[in-house]
């Protein structure tokens, strides 16, 4: 695979720069694929250190390894699958689902059933742990994901993501009532350096760029049903954009607090995660160019918070 890296690259880490202009593979499989040496420059030979500042007018050759053969296991979980051609499938993901291994989750995730489902037809860029994986929402958050059985979808899949051309629309219950009817937060996030476990809004060159547009679209007593349109998509976006206007999402474990009502609210619900679902996936199917669109309607357990706060 031959990488161009032009001028605005310049002065940015390599494995940074390499991750956007090869958005199909991870930043951390590309540092990966760098510390092995298979990463050559036309220049110098081979580059091994992923620090390496880019002087923004350099040519690469990268060697990316065949996929192997997945090492998960297929497992019997059940589906709720929207759409599925011969490309790329769209699954209703439930909220307590991981989406691929990882430490302190080896299986019983949505990679597993998807193994068991479609059996080897998964695309392979993702690599061992991911394969099919495009995008991702967190275990706890419920609702669509698109996933690609062919490197050709997930490659064009993949460009779209990177170009912040996927329609993505959520719905989130926050604490506390936004003043404004709408509103934009463009903020950088990152890995906090406080605690790794989160993502913070950063100010310098180590954030990407994350946007999110909200509307408040129902009022409660000390709360609200927001909508949040994703410009860009990052870990955790959402919910560090909401709890940065002072209106974290209920139930967020990790960026959340709530008042003395709204906590014995959601113990008696039992409602023990972030109450966000994404409710709408729009995007071009990469094969066919047909524009397609998807909806998920609020799960049960979010209904159930919803239809509670009314009162």
């Amino acid at each position: 695979m031959i990488v161009r890296l032009g001028p605005a690259h310049a002065g940015w880490r390599l494995d940074r720069a390499l991750a956007d202009a090869v958005p199909t593979l991870s930043r951390e499989r590309l540092k990966a694929l760098i510390r092995s040496g298979s990463l050559q420059s036309d220049s110098a030979g081979a580059v091994r250190d992923p620090a390496t500042k880019v002087r923004g007018d350099e040519v690469f050759r990268l060697a990316v390894p065949a996929p192997e053969p997945a090492h998960n296991e297929p497992q019997d979980i059940a589906l709720r699958i929207i759409f599925e051609d011969e490309h790329l499938l769209v699954v209703d993901k439930p909220a307590g689902l991981v989406v691929h291994p990882a430490a302190g989750n080896p299986d019983g995730t949505l990679v597993n059933a998807l193994l068991h489902h479609c059996g080897e037809g998964l695309s392979g860029i993702g690599g061992v742990a991911r394969p099919g994986i495009v995008h991702r929402i967190d275990k706890d958050t419920s609702g669509l994901l698109v996933v690609a059985k062919t490197d050709v979808a997930h490659e064009g899949l993949a460009r779209q993501f990177a170009a912040h051309s996927i329609e993505r629309r959520y719905l989130a219950i926050v604490s506390g009532v936004p003043k404004a009817a709408e509103g934009t937060v463009d903020a950088a996030l990152a890995r906090s350096a406080a605690n790794r476990k989160k993502i913070a809004i950063v100010h310098d060159n180590r954030g990407k760029r994350a946007v999110t547009h909200w509307t408040r679209l129902q009022v409660f007593r000390d709360a609200a049903l927001v909508e949040c349109r994703l410009e860009t998509g990052r870990t955790h976006q959402v919910r560090v954009h909401m709890a940065s206007l002072g209106h974290p999402l209920l139930g967020d474990p990790v960026y959340g607090r709530s008042g003395k009502n709204g906590r014995e609210l959601l113990k008696r619900l039992n409602f023990e995660r972030q109450a966000l679902h994404a409710a709408e996936l729009g995007f071009v199917h990469p094969v066919t160019k047909h524009r397609l669109s998807f909806t998920s309607g609020m799960p049960p357990d979010m209904q159930e918070l919803f239809t509670a706060l009314l009162v």
